[in-house]
């Protein structure tokens, strides 16, 4: 990625992360964090990664709802962010953190009957 491209993938990541938080806080959707956001080379499309608290079924209303206003959310872009074109914003859930948490929990599911260690390492 580019300097300029890492430049505007970081504005648009803050500004729309500002915009959500903000304005998108309603109890009906889950809570919004832009997580990434990845613009092509040419600028013209913005891929923003989102993570959305709550339920799968939550996640989804969430969604379809930031989908829905994407026209607003690309001209609040427009209008915070000096390119010579705004970007198209495509929306994808970021699942990083549920992988994540799933990988802890396997962990410790493994662990789960090992003896305490009372801080002694056996080497």
């Amino acid at each position: 990625m580019s300097l300029r491209t890492e430049r505007v993938s970081s504005l648009i990541k803050e500004e729309v992360g500002m915009l959500f938080a903000r304005e998108y806080r309603d109890p009906a959707f889950g809570l919004i964090t832009v997580t990434e956001v990845r613009v092509s080379p040419d600028l013209r499309l913005a891929k923003i990664y989102v993570s959305i608290m709550g339920s799968p079924a939550k996640r989804d209303e969430t969604l379809r709802m930031l989908e829905g206003r994407k026209g607003e959310i690309r001209s609040f872009i427009g209008a915070r962010v000096r390119l010579k074109f705004t970007p198209t914003v495509q929306f994808y859930i970021d699942e990083t953190l549920d992988r994540v948490e799933k990988i802890d929990q396997l962990i410790r599911q493994i662990h789960k009957d090992d003896p305490p260690n009372h801080g002694l390492d056996s080497e």
